[in-house]
């Protein structure tokens, strides 16, 4: 590698953009398979509710915990390496999961894959911005984040083939022979690279406690175990006061001094809270009450991520030229409306009439406001620190989700075996898509608020690659 980087049109530019795609998307495709499993494994495996939950919670929550401390361990110890050994664990967690012979041992698997996703993932955008030449730097990010869109959109339908035609074991052992491609791609041709202002400790104490405080609230809500939830809080604020004092902290406090910063923060909370529940019942509620295979709930669910293909770009250069502030309140209102046309979903509902209007509207409201919310973020901190910001961000957007999957299910009033009916699972998922539409909207109001005028810039910017997850890693790179 020259002083100036590798050029994306050279064959090693290509190569490094492959290996970075394929690696997030190993990460990117069990955020959207695994949900159309739920029902076979289910089936399969005699789990109620609250055992999809720890399913999908399991892996956001080891996720959610370890992924900045991830980002740090590759800028000292070499991002391609981190990356590599993320990619190994990631894949031999994928073989437990795919053959648990029980929910225990799944959730246990799951737990171990979020581990290995939360090592590979901040070294993918960030191998990206560390290898290729600075000129070139831009149109790697666009390619990566469209590929990886490709790679979100076609999740669901990949999932839906899988288990209908091979079963739900196959959607985590197809990670195996990815694994390997990434693995050779990367020792091959993906230069080593560190951060040479990295220095210190790392912020150990400091990630120990937000997994002990994001264990014991997930364990609190989705139990209904109050001891847990009060040591949860009583953790997040133990948490916050090691970030205040250490010298080298996971999360600087200084960068919730940007108003901006700390807005466009609470919105995604608010706002991806609502999109894992969503994401989480809707699968379900299409296969347990409306009766469609998995293939056919995957398809599905398709309009939203081809919406974001089309109209996120669109939307981040009309937010370059306006501001984030509109976008950021529009799009969560029409995602909102989109889930109050889903009340419609249920026994004998139509996909033309019934749930492909829904989906629209939904896909038409994220498609308005992930790629503006990802500028706001990354406009509100200096250039330096757009690294750590952005991995912030998709820190609290996994934390959201994973707190959402936890705590709806209760809320709404669906529990045990409840997906055994489906007049009682469609009442509670009618009212889980009211709770997700409330926090939407609260997203809004806390954008028009707090959000105020003023471009933010979007040149580097990459829309989300999946509605379901949020900013990519850090950028230290993302």
């Amino acid at each position: 590698m020259t002083a100036e980087g590798i050029a994306l049109s050279s064959a090693r530019g290509r190569w490094i953009v492959a290996a970075t795609v394929l690696g997030s998307a190993l990460a990117m495709l069990d955020a959207t398979v695994v949900n159309i499993a739920l029902p076979a494994i289910s089936r399969d495996l005699g789990a109620g509710v609250t055992g999809l939950q720890w399913t999908l919670s399991g892996y956001t929550l080891a996720l959610a915990s370890l992924i900045l401390l991830g980002g740090s361990l590759g800028d000292r110890l070499g991002r391609r390496r981190v990356f590599v050994w993320g990619t190994v664990w990631f894949a031999a967690a994928s073989v437990l999961c795919g053959l648990a012979p029980n929910i225990e041992v799944l959730i246990a698997a799951r737990l171990l894959q979020g581990v290995g996703a939360a090592l590979l993932t901040p070294g993918s955008l960030a191998l990206i911005s560390a290898s290729i030449k600075a000129e070139d730097r831009g149109a790697a990010i666009g390619l990566w984040s469209g590929l990886g869109g490709v790679a979100s959109a076609i999740g669901p339908l990949l999932g839906g083939w899988l288990v209908d035609a091979v079963g739900w074991r196959a959607v985590f052992l197809i990670n195996i022979p990815l694994a390997i491609v990434v693995v050779l791609v990367a020792a091959k041709h993906v230069p080593e690279s560190r951060d040479p202002h990295a220095s210190g400790r790392l912020d150990v104490p400091g990630a120990v406690t937000v997994a002990a405080a994001l264990g014991l609230l997930t364990y609190g809500l989705i139990e209904s175990h109050t001891v847990a939830l009060i040591l949860g809080v009583v953790a997040v604020g133990v948490f916050v006061l090691i970030e205040r004092r250490s010298h080298d902290p996971l999360v600087s406090p200084a960068l919730f001094a940007s108003r901006v910063f700390l807005a466009a923060n609470l919105v995604t909370f608010t706002v991806y809270a609502a999109l894992g529940g969503v994401f989480f019942l809707l699968v379900l509620q299409l296969q347990f009450a409306v009766g469609y295979s998995p293939i056919a709930a995957g398809v599905s669910t398709l309009p939203i991520t081809a919406l974001m293909l089309v109209l996120s770009a669109r939307a981040g250069r009309l937010a370059g030229r306006i501001g984030p502030r509109i976008p950021m309140t529009v799009g969560p209102l029409l995602s909102a409306l989109g889930l109050l046309l889903m009340l419609r979903i249920g026994p004998g509902s139509t996909y033309l009439t019934d749930i492909l209007p829904a989906v629209v509207v939904f896909g038409l409201g994220l498609s308005a406001l992930v790629a503006p919310l990802t500028a706001a973020v990354l406009g509100a901190v200096s250039t330096d620190r757009a690294g750590i910001a952005s991995g912030v961000n998709n820190a609290v957007a996994r934390t959201s989700q994973l707190l959402a999957v936890a705590a709806l299910p209760a809320l709404a009033g669906i529990a045990g075996s409840d997906y055994s009916a489906p007049e009682v699972f469609s009442a509670g998922f009618h009212t889980a898509m009211l709770l997700c539409a409330g926090l939407l909207l609260l997203g809004a109001v806390i954008a028009a608020v707090l959000i105020r005028g003023g471009n933010a810039p979007t040149a580097d910017c990459p829309p989300h690659c999946d509605m379901a997850s949020p900013p990519m890693a850090p950028r230290r790179s993302d």
